[in-house]
């Protein structure tokens, strides 16, 4: 989001998705942070609360609870808001991340994503036993088809040197023999050219 058009500009009503690659950790899974967006019209029917600025007496800059689903208080435990109530600490530490990276921060940490598996992308060309599995567009993962060795055999390989080379796809229908890598603003050029020298040893 930070490259392409908002999902407003796109003309969406809502737009959901995952914010845990900001500030958050993998914590073997969870707890993760979603989010969700809506325009003016449909904020009444989202769930949760909503959370406006103001000014207090001295015209200082405050933060009010300014709409809350009425069911929260009426339906308490079968009310589906609840489920937006427990995920302050994950919410805080993107709120934090974000502020660090500052105005810009979100369009340079795309672009740097964006480079970082190009940089893969170009230098997979010459790794004999790998491939892109497609030709479309890409942000920051792409799947990549073993043409040699098994895939599992290749992800092994990438293991004995301690890296983890991706997610196999071997349940998916058609890329049986593919696994899906991802790179982030986290990995530096380094850790992409070592991805790629150890690519050269166990693939082919």
């Amino acid at each position: 989001m930070g490259l392409l058009k908002s999902p407003g500009e796109c003309g969406c009503h809502i737009a959901v998705g995952e914010a845990q690659s900001f500030g958050n950790a993998m914590s073997f899974g969870g707890p993760s942070l979603g989010f969700l967006a809506a325009t003016d019209k449909m904020k009444r029917a989202i769930p949760g609360r909503l959370v406006g600025e103001t000014v207090d007496v001295d015209g200082r800059r405050a933060y009010v609870l300014t709409l809350a689903t009425r069911e929260q208080h009426i339906r308490r435990e079968k009310a589906t808001s609840n489920i937006c109530t427990n995920q302050s600490l994950c919410a805080l530490a993107a709120t934090i991340y974000l502020s660090l990276h500052g105005r810009q921060g979100l369009r340079q940490l795309a672009e740097l994503n964006g480079r970082r598996l190009a940089r893969l992308r170009l230098g997979l060309q010459s790794v004999e036993g790998l491939e892109t599995a497609f030709d479309a567009p890409v942000f920051n993962e792409m799947a990549i088809r073993c043409t040699d060795k098994s895939m599992p055999e290749v992800l092994a390989g990438f293991r004995d040197a301690s890296l983890l080379a991706g997610h196999p796809l071997s349940e998916q229908p058609g890329v049986e023999d593919c696994f899906l890598t991802a790179v982030t603003e986290i990995h530096t050029a380094e850790d992409v050219d070592r991805w790629l020298a150890v690519a050269r040893e166990v693939a082919s």
